[in-house]
């Protein structure tokens, strides 16, 4: 496999790229576009906008909620959509950060996750992340820069609502777009496996996290899947879409795109799903490559 961990040696082109038209560029944020300051980089900004003014559309993928996307909504220049949440929600960043598309995962599937994992894996503990905001379990590491409105067994916060409660601002009939689960001690690869054998029939699970953090959704629900029905809906094919990303939910989106990369910084599944790498998150591995898409068009 090709590796690019110099930040200086140039990324390598798909086979055959150099005659190929791309049309666009689908990329995870962290750990792939941010850099580890959750910055981006004024070369990567000079690339994207270049890339928008050569006519190609960036769609940034990520795992983050609608609410988190503030580091990236300015550097979008043409049509302003991410899809956010591992697929759940297509966002319009350019309408303050709003959803305009959900897949949820829903109340009884939520629930049968929750049984599944209690039982499988005793100390996990779970956050609910809905439409406007978080809730979570007291014992879930809480998010500092984002606090839970409502604190609660994840029995009780997906139960269904009283009247009371449908009246606030986070109601808890608002859709819910991700179940995340937490533990304290297991291996992050190993927990994510236990979930798949023990509750992959009632959603999709994925990491993003170094931790042993869990991203539930409703079955089926992927990055991949919510790209490739935005890209139908604009006439773009998969071999004009090219990908980057370097965590376990990124690798359905990489094995989908007609040219994808990992990070040099990735996870070792990501880097062993493709045969394209690039410099690290914190070298501007995407900007190099889209730079040399542009050098080639």
């Amino acid at each position: 496999m090709d590796g690019v961990t110099d930040a200086s040696a140039e990324p390598p082109l798909a086979p055959g790229s150099d005659g190929k038209t791309i049309r666009l560029i689908a990329t995870d944020l962290d750990g792939t576009l941010l850099r580890d300051d959750k910055t981006v980089s004024g070369r990567t900004i000079a690339a994207l906008a270049a890339a928008e003014r050569a006519g190609i559309e960036v769609f940034f993928v990520t795992g983050r909620p609608a609410r988190w996307m503030d580091v990236v909504s300015d550097h979008v220049h043409g049509h302003g959509l991410a899809i956010c949440a591992n697929g759940a929600a297509v966002v319009d960043l350019h309408h303050g950060r709003r959803i305009v598309e959900i897949s949820p995962l829903e109340r009884p599937e939520a629930l049968s996750v929750v049984q599944a994992l209690r039982a499988a894996a005793p100390g996990t503990t779970f956050a609910v992340e809905r439409t406007g905001g978080i809730n979570y379990e007291p014992a879930y590491p809480p998010f500092h820069l984002d606090p839970a409105a409502v604190i609660a067994p994840a029995e009780k916060l997906l139960a269904e609502p009283s009247p009371e409660e449908r009246q606030s601002p986070l109601s808890p009939d608002q859709p819910v777009l991700k179940l995340l689960a937490h533990h304290p001690d297991l291996d992050p690869d190993a927990f994510l496996d236990l979930a798949r054998a023990r509750a992959g029939r009632y959603a999709s699970f994925t990491r993003s996290s170094p931790t042993a953090l869990l991203e539930i959704s409703g079955l089926g629900v992927s990055k991949a899947g919510t790209l490739a029905r935005c890209c139908a809906e604009r006439g773009i094919s998969p071999d004009q879409v090219v990908a980057f990303g370097d965590m376990p939910n990124d690798i359905e989106m990489l094995a989908w795109a007609g040219t994808a990369y990992a990070m040099a910084n990735a996870h070792p599944a990501v880097l062993a799903a493709t045969d394209l790498h690039t410099a690290g998150n914190n070298e501007d591995g995407v900007a190099a490559v889209i730079e040399r898409i542009l050098e080639h068009r």
